[in-house]
Formats: structure tokens, C-alpha cells, sequence
């Protein structure tokens, strides 16, 4: 598999670009890793919490491969588990990140993952840049979120 040369993981701040946003780092290189902070925290089997991580962009191999898998064809609300463990590349130190690491997180972490896999995947779809008519500053909104489920457009 080609790889498309990453910049930096964690997210952007003043130099341009919003936390998140799949933009082109300097050089334009397109930067396809985005460090994200879940909200509780994946607990491994020894009880130790892992909060920080990174995902990548997702491929159309990701959005189609877990349609083969038999616990998607079973239940359907299957497939974003096994679509966010094909993206995340890591968990704190946890780098085999499988469906069976993703079943155990907490709710409101696998919700995290969801929304945040929608951001980094719809670019161009869900933020806009604007400027400020009063004071010339230009900043990132959020549009209207435009999303059913993950693997769907």
C-alpha cells in the first residue's frame, strides 16, 4: 500500500488550519494522521487508562472491507466498530488496535471516535473558512452536520 508522507499528528493551532481538519501541513503535504484526547480513556486488561491517540485518514479499502465482515452482515451497528479499528493507529501505548479494543471503550469514547472520524474524513464538507466583517479575522465554522452513519455518505 502506498502511504501519502504524514506531517505532524497533533493538531494545528495558529500556524494555520483548525484542530482536526485533514488540511496540507507546510510544504504541502497532505497530512493524513490527527492526534485526538478521548474523553474517558481505554482501560487495558491490567486497569492502566490510555486517553491519547491518533487516527488516520480512512481509505476506500476501510469503508469497504468491514461490508465483508460477517458481525457487520449480522448487525449493522457493527460496521463503525470495525471501521474505527481499521483507522486508529494507536490508544496511549496500545498499537494493536482491533475490534475487540474498541468494544471496550466506553460509549461516550466510541461517540468521540465516530464524530471525530467524521471530521477528519469530510473536509471541505462540514467546515468552512470565513472572515469577520467587523474586525478582518479569519477563523473555521462548523456547517450544518451532515452525517448518517460512519462508512455512509
Amino acid at each position: 500500500m502506498r502511504r501519502i508522507t504524514a506531517a505532524a499528528a497533533a493538531p494545528r493551532g495558529a500556524e494555520g488550519g483548525a484542530a482536526g481538519t485533514p488540511d496540507s501541513g507546510q510544504g504541502g503535504e497532505l497530512r493524513t494522521e490527527f492526534a485526538f484526547e478521548l474523553p474517558r480513556g481505554y482501560v487495558d486488561e491490567s486497569g492502566k487508562v490510555h486517553r491519547s491517540g491518533v487516527m488516520r485518514l480512512a481509505t476506500a479499502r476501510d469503508e469497504l472491507v468491514p461490508l465483508r465482515d460477517d458481525r457487520v452482515r449480522e448487525n449493522s451497528a457493527y460496521l463503525s466498530v470495525v471501521l474505527i479499528s481499521r483507522v486508529v493507529v494507536r490508544i496511549g501505548t496500545v498499537e494493536d488496535v482491533h475490534p475487540g479494543v474498541i468494544e471496550d471503550l466506553f460509549a461516550s469514547d466510541l461517540a468521540f471516535l465516530q464524530d471525530f472520524y467524521r471530521r477528519i474524513n469530510s473536509e471541505g464538507h462540514t467546515r468552512a473558512r470565513v472572515t469577520c466583517p467587523a474586525c478582518r479575522e479569519d477563523f473555521a465554522v462548523e456547517l450544518s452536520g451532515g452525517g448518517g452513519r460512519l462508512g455512509e455518505s
